[in-house]
């Protein structure tokens, strides 16, 4: 069955900038089922656009940033 944007339903999301990079952190349920975490990041291209990139590795200031928003996306799973 192929994947159907209208039955992935957003639950929580919350956004960090930093520099030239930000990541994203939201909790998914795709067609009623169970609760999941995504952590994403996008960097800034040379048109100033937002490009998704692998999340990688996180720097000490962006892992600080990053958990408390994570304890926030596990209380609404």
């Amino acid at each position: 069955m192929p994947y159907d944007k209208s039955l992935d339903k957003e639950l929580f999301k919350e956004l960090k900038e930093f520099d030239d990079t930000r990541i994203s952190v939201g909790v998914y349920s795709y067609n009623g089922n169970e609760k999941k975490l995504q952590i994403t990041r996008e960097n800034k291209d040379q048109n100033g656009d937002w490009r998704f990139d692998k999340l990688g590795r996180m720097t000490k200031p962006e892992a600080k940033e990053i958990v408390p928003v994570l304890v926030k996306a596990i209380e609404q799973m």
